[in-house]
């Protein structure tokens, strides 16, 4: 009997196989892992490994968060809770149907920066639509996203009838709080693009307020040729959301794989 504890409990500290490794890896990590596979290295344990040895906590084990306890304290698992809907979307979303807006805030900072300057460091500029708007925008370099949206910029450059909607950038990096929030705004870390706010429409803005419990009703003036064009790039766009940013696109390729 002791002899077969022993050969157990020796068993249980044996390196995982590869194919062990692959099955037990949700597939949501996964995702996560692909996405951002210059970060990331795998996944173990429960929790996210970076590539500077450092982990990440996968599931916290609480059971049953409510949709506010999801906006302010979620786990990675957590950004996964509501599938994003790539393409036209045929009706406003549900209620609270917010894919993209859980977001795990230590995940970022470690991603992108912990501090103003640390994403400072790691910012470039870039012309936006040359032919079309010649505005230049500070964009982070981490995960190829200046390449990505001089991508996007080209191809919107391709398209004059877009033209009133791309000029007068709403803005890309400012280190702040979501407005009536702790939160960090994702354009905190520079991989967020807000387009005219002239054409745009945001929740807060239509109920004057700051209340997540808000009855709102959907509004939407961006042409779906734009979001096409953003998602091919692994940007989420805030229209597909009950609290709708129709302006915003951030960099969120875990979500549209």
């Amino acid at each position: 009997m002791q002899t077969r504890f022993l050969m157990l409990l020796l068993i249980s500290f044996l390196p995982l196989t590869q194919e062990q490794k692959v099955d037990s890896i949700p597939p949501a990590a996964n995702k996560l892992i692909h996405a951002y596979k210059d970060c990331i290295t795998g996944y173990a344990n429960n929790y996210i490994i970076f590539k500077d040895k450092t982990k990440m906590i996968w599931d916290d084990g609480i059971k049953a968060k409510s949709f506010k306890a999801m906006l302010d304290a979620p786990d990675l698992k957590d950004m996964f809770a509501q599938k994003y809907p790539i393409g036209l979307q045929m009706v406003p979303p549900a209620t609270n149907f917010d894919p993209g807006r859980i977001r795990n805030e230590p995940f970022f900072l470690k991603i992108y920066g912990r501090t103003k300057k640390e994403v400072e460091k790691n910012l470039t500029e870039i012309t936006w639509c040359p032919k079309l708007v010649g505005q230049k925008i500070m964009i982070t370099k981490i995960n190829g996203i200046d390449k990505k949206l001089m991508q996007i910029s080209k191809e919107l450059d391709e398209h004059p009838e877009l033209k009133k909607y791309l000029t007068n950038i709403g803005g890309t990096f400012i280190w702040r709080n979501i407005s009536g929030t702790n939160r960090h705004s994702m354009h905190s870390f520079g991989m967020t693009v807000d387009i005219n706010t002239e054409y745009s429409d945001y929740w807060q803005w239509a109920c004057k307020c700051t209340d997540e419990n808000a009855v709102i009703k959907y509004k939407n003036r961006i042409p779906q040729i734009i979001v096409d064009i953003f998602e091919k790039q692994g940007f989420i766009w805030g229209g597909k959301w009950w609290h709708y940013d129709t302006m915003h696109f951030e960099y969120r390729p875990e979500l549209i794989q």
